[in-house]
Formats: C-alpha cells, sequence, structure tokens
C-alpha cells in the first residue's frame, strides 16, 4: 500500500524528492496533489512510497531539511538543465 512521505509545490521539487529517495534504494511515486492548480511544472505534488519504507523515507528527508530555499532553487535549475541540455559526449 502507498503512503504519503511528502508535499512539495512542484515537478522539479518532485523530481529532486524523488531522486534523493531513489539514491536510498526507495522507490518513490509523484502524483499532482488533489485540488492543486493544474498548470505545467506549478502545482503541489504528493510523492508516495511503499508503507514497509516510510519510515526510512523519512529519515532519508528528514536528513535534507537543512537545505535551504536557495540551495534547493539551484539545484531544481541543475536538474531542469540537465533535462534540456544532454551530454554532448553521448
Amino acid at each position: 500500500m502507498l503512503k504519503v512521505v511528502a508535499s512539495v509545490s512542484s515537478e522539479p521539487e518532485s523530481e529532486l524528492v524523488s531522486a534523493r529517495l531513489s539514491e536510498a534504494g526507495i522507490q518513490a511515486i509523484a502524483q499532482r496533489s488533489i485540488g492543486g492548480p493544474e498548470w505545467g511544472y506549478s502545482g503541489a505534488r504528493d510523492i508516495y512510497v511503499e508503507e514497509a519504507d516510510l519510515s526510512r523515507a523519512r529519515e532519508v528527508l528528514k536528513g535534507d531539511e537543512g537545505v535551504s530555499e536557495d540551495e534547493l532553487a539551484d539545484l531544481s535549475d541543475a536538474a531542469r538543465s540537465e533535462l534540456k541540455e544532454p551530454d554532448a559526449g553521448g
């Protein structure tokens, strides 16, 4: 059974949270929150994990609480740039 481990304000932020959980070996699914705006990258998202992974996922994300809004914005911008600009070496 899936449980909400976090709620975030945008798609890029949900991708960052999902990637962080994936690095820890936890599969996560992001889905637009019910009742939120439906416009592109904006709009709240809920991050779901398996109930068995819930407490470990919370611990992983708790370790990220020290990240400032500016650092999160920089990470989000970097993630979008990587999606738009594939590696030139490939």
